[in-house]
């Protein structure tokens, strides 16, 4: 006669007893002695751990349960659903991107460009452009698949705007309340921080005290008050000092976005600019820095017009051109404001996405100039710029930058590496490369070929340091307990592609992507896993 497994095990049981164990084995999933559970999701073995802290990286396994990191060493990885062999490879805390603009999450939701070097998470609302119901916009990505972990800044610029219109004035004390109110709602909804964009419309003629009660406004909750300053030229040190004093006045850290010297007359001055975060570090604030890995920034068009040709908007700027006293105005100011720089003319200056004429695409101001009007001289060039404005803008490509600021720049310890991109659909415009290769940029050129920073350093500058900045807590790091955003990547070969000619080529050397515990690119193609989750501030109040 035989007897089941149930019959053995259970055969010498009370009755009671009996149906206490069955009961306990159907609400624990029906393992019974002699049996065992997997322990865990998945095993990354045969790594060499780089735990983002900024320690040397030492060989062990990393396991995953329930997207969390539940252990890290050495330990018997047989009790996982599926493993990953990491076959020496890297394994590191996915990348934090905190300079983002990825409000077109549902739109792209797979946000290729960046999975693929890398980025696990992204900071978008920089800029001081962002939602201004920031509540809804992190609530609909908590209803709305995607494949990358989305957080948000509340910005200037957009509450400005929804208050004051585009005016060139103060707020009245009803408008500064309504803004307040504004940012503090946001900072309850999720929102990280205050952004500003002081170069841009509206920002631009918003005075440093409206800024500051803002500021004061997402301090209460814990915020960081991340701006692109008012000047990253001629006037860029005094621009570092208005955030780092409007930092101090409010009571909160700081972070300068895209850091950068965009004054040839400048190049080379990076230990003044840089002395200042110094120096504010030194008496106890709390100031980091971002950057892209690239001699060239990425805006608009509108940027080489005055600001005060362009107040009011489009519509009211094109009236200004119209009239042919305030044009010869305009471009009396352009051509001092180049000289200033020191550029002769706008070659410089390259076509990423024009919509009335996608052939200008990837060609700079110099060469669009000569074929649309048969000249190249620098006043056909600003005819082409104003004309190119009226026609609805564009975005460019500047090369503004000199090398040896941004290696200089990169070695910094208060530095982070962010692509101030977008979500790419692919094939599309000639953008900024920054958007398909900044991360790996970072690792290829600036690690190993150039050894400006270590690799450690680098992944440091993209993990933890980003997670302390922005209060994510658990993230950032490999740890037990920590969320499970993990890559995995061979550093001898990690390089970018995307060129200024050819953007559009995803990094390589990336051999699995982890979000949230679950592989959503696996060295070859996105897998389909859409775990992307929403991060919310420390104000946050459900």
């Amino acid at each position: 006669m035989t007897c089941s497994a149930f019959d053995g095990i259970f055969s010498y049981m009370p009755k009671t007893t009996l149906l206490l164990s069955i009961a306990f084995l159907l609400f624990s999933g029906g393992t019974i002695p002699g049996q065992t559970a997997s322990q865990y999701d998945l095993v990354i073995t045969n790594a060499r751990i780089i735990d983002g802290t900024g320690n040397p990286w030492f060989r062990g396994s990393v396991a995953i349960k329930n997207g969390r990191i539940a252990k890290v060493g050495w330990f018997d990885a047989s009790e996982a659903k599926e493993t990953i062999d990491a076959r020496d490879h890297i394994v590191a805390p996915g990348f934090i991107d905190v300079h983002a603009h990825s409000e077109n999450v549902f739109e792209q939701p797979n946000a290729e460009n960046f999975i693929r070097m890398g980025v696990t998470t992204l900071i978008t609302g920089n800029c001081g452009g962002s939602h201004t119901d920031i509540g809804e916009f992190l609530g609909k990505i908590g209803k709305t698949p995607i494949a990358i972990n989305i957080s948000t800044l509340i910005g200037h610029n957009s509450v400005r705007s929804r208050v004051m219109g585009l005016d060139d004035r103060a707020p009245t004390p009803d408008e500064q309340k309504k803004m307040n109110e504004l940012v503090e709602k946001a900072m309850r909804e999720g929102a990280v921080g205050l952004s500003t964009g002081l170069i841009y419309l509206p920002g631009t003629f918003a005075k440093t005290e409206e800024v500051v009660e803002l500021a004061k406004s997402a301090s209460k909750f814990g915020g960081t008050y991340a701006s692109h300053i008012r000047d990253e030229g001629t006037a860029v040190v005094d621009a570092i000092n208005e955030a780092i004093n409007i930092g101090e006045q409010a009571k909160m850290p700081v972070e300068i976005s895209h850091f950068k010297i965009s004054a040839k007359s400048l190049w080379g001055q990076n230990q003044k600019t840089l002395g200042l975060v110094r120096a504010a570090r030194a008496r106890g604030m709390t100031v980091t820095v971002d950057q892209y890995a690239y001699p060239a920034s990425s805006t608009s068009l509108d940027v080489r017009l005055p600001n005060w040709a362009v107040a009011g908007g489009r519509e009211e700027g094109k009236k200004r051109l119209a009239d042919p006293a305030t044009r010869t105005k305009v471009i009396a100011d352009m051509k001092k404001g180049m000289e200033e720089r020191g550029f002769t003319d706008y070659s410089y200056a390259f076509v990423a996405t024009y919509r009335p004429n996608p052939e200008f695409n990837g060609k700079n101001i110099a060469q669009i100039a000569q074929i649309g009007r048969g000249r190249d001289d620098l006043d056909s060039q600003i005819e082409q710029i104003l004309d190119m404005y009226s026609q609805g803008g564009a975005q460019m490509v500047y090369q503004v930058m000199s090398e040896d600021d941004v290696k200089a720049i990169m070695a910094e310890p208060f530095t982070m590496i962010a692509s101030d991109s977008g979500i790419r659909q692919f094939g599309a415009g000639v953008p900024h490369p920054r958007g398909y290769g900044n991360n790996a940029r970072v690792l290829g050129r600036y690690v190993r070929e150039l050894k400006i920073i270590t690799v450690e350093d680098a992944i440091r500058k993209m993990t933890s340091l980003p997670a302390n900045t922005f209060g994510m807590r658990d993230r950032g790091q490999i740890r037990e307990g920590f969320a499970a955003d993990i890559v995995i990547f061979d550093e001898k070969v990690v390089s970018d592609k995307a060129t200024f000619d050819a953007p559009h080529q995803y990094a390589v050397g990336f051999t699995n992507v982890i979000v949230n515990g679950r592989s959503v690119f696996d060295g070859s193609k996105m897998t389909g896993a859409m775990s992307g989750q929403a991060i919310r501030g420390n104000g946050y109040r459900r």
